[in-house]
């Protein structure tokens, strides 16, 4: 039994009332549980209960073994002082606020119901190669609360992404701008180069940028002269394009005193790309998004459907990075594809929506964003698909993210209890007092 069982018997009231009393004999009455608490202090606050002939309102804190009470410290910790009623799986010990008075326990253990016990062991006694904890008892849940859970998964998902660009947004001096455009370069580098494409978005600053965007030529030269990619080499030392963009480069990176920021070539990951991912084919199309779209932002913003975004990620990049994988290394490169453009739509355009909408507390726009997820085809991988077999429904991007959500935050750590479908499984029938 895990402490996050007490807590959901606890909030739900699923054990035995009859003649309820703590582990000293005296009576107890739930008039109110309490509602969980986030943060860092007892589990449940503010409850109502009556013990004996006094009516109380505190805090409940609660632990597998009443002994755990002492092995936390929670007798020296002063935000336990409001605990009125200390829950337990079994009372092993009396225990004490910091000035020495005792608090009232209630064993739990002893009025739970086997049925329900068994009910929850078969989730999470389920062996690791079953495809979900609940797999086998799937066909006992409605489909509703299925797709609820699926939706709700899928919001705190996306709030989760929100809430980064929002940390981003306050980094940057709540610059709306200046956060699509970090967003943007790391989520060009598809995982394999996230992590340097944002370290060259903060090596070019955008108030550098902005300045050149007019000037195709110049933000090539800026981006590529900094990524590290118009080094000298066997492949580019005879190769004209490159020698008089890295001339206009070290124009530009004197004038800015850029030098020190810039990234080597090594420090770009290439092992098991195909080269139409190369970094210097996605910088190139970077290039073209760039120049041809100077407001990023506003236009991330105002795009009404998934078609008119996809257009906006459609901007041409350099003729030579159409027709170059690398620096002074020839092969016809394909355009950015559409698959690649409806991931950057699902992973930055409507996270960065989202945050603009909690920012300014509209939620029409948090749906409406949110919304383009299921105008966009589903996403296929492992896990996706694993969900499918089972009978999930599959067929959009919204669908595909809310999937993603469910193994990550709920199945893989069999956090049954927190979501919808396992709490379904787990108090069907619930125990009556």
């Amino acid at each position: 039994m895990r402490e996050d069982f007490l807590h959901y018997v606890w909030q739900h009231q699923y054990f035995d009332k009859a003649d309820l009393r703590t582990a000293g004999g005296e009576e107890i009455q739930v008039l109110r549980p309490g509602y969980r608490n986030a943060d860092a202090g007892p589990d449940f606050l503010n409850a109502r209960l009556r013990l004996g002939e006094v009516e109380w309102n505190g805090a409940v804190e609660i632990h597998l073994r009443a002994s755990d009470w002492v092995r936390h410290s929670h007798q020296t910790d002063p935000k336990y002082d409001q605990v009125i009623l200390h829950v337990v799986g079994s009372h092993d010990a009396d225990v004490a606020r910091t000035n020495g008075s005792l608090i009232p326990a209630l064993a739990l253990q002893p009025r739970l119901s086997p049925e329900l016990l068994a009910r929850y062991r078969a989730l999470m006694e389920a062996p690791p190669t079953a495809p979900l904890p609940c797999a086998p008892l799937l066909s006992l849940v409605p489909e509703i609360t299925k797709t609820m859970m699926v939706e709700r998964a899928l919001l705190e998902r996306v709030g989760r992404k929100a809430d980064t660009l929002m940390a981003l947004h306050q980094h940057l001096g709540q610059d709306w701008e200046a956060t699509a455009y970090h967003a943007l370069m790391a989520a060009f580098g598809f995982q394999k180069n996230s992590e340097p494409l944002a370290r060259l978005a903060k090596a070019v600053p955008l108030a550098v940028l902005r300045r050149h965007r007019h000037n195709q030529r110049q933000v090539e030269a800026l981006l590529f002269g900094q990524a590290g990619f118009l080094a000298d080499n066997e492949e580019t030392v005879g190769d004209d394009y490159i020698q008089d963009l890295k001339q206009e480069y070290e124009f530009l990176r004197h004038k800015y005193q850029l030098g020190a920021s810039a990234l080597l070539a090594h420090e770009w990951n290439y092992l098991r790309l195909r080269p139409a991912n190369f970094p210097p084919v996605r910088l190139g199309q970077l290039v073209g998004l760039l120049h041809a779209r100077p407001a990023l932002f506003d236009a991330l913003l105002t795009a009404q459907s998934v078609a008119a975004l996809r257009e906006f990620f459609r901007a041409p990049g350099p003729a030579y990075w159409r027709m170059h994988f690398r620096p002074g290394r020839p092969g016809k490169v394909p355009a950015l594809g559409q698959g690649s453009i409806d991931l950057l739509i699902t992973n930055v355009v409507v996270p960065l929506r989202v945050a603009y909408a909690h920012h300014l507390d509209q939620p029409a726009l948090v749906e409406s964003s949110v919304g383009l997820l299921g105008g966009l085809p589903a996403e296929h991988n492992q896990y996706t698909d694993r969900y499918q077999t089972l009978g999930f429904a599959h067929r959009t991007a919204a669908e595909s993210q809310g999937l993603l959500a469910l193994h990550t935050g709920y199945c893989a750590p069999r956090r049954c209890l927190h979501c919808a479908i396992g709490s379904r499984l787990v108090q069907q029938a619930p125990p009556t007092s």
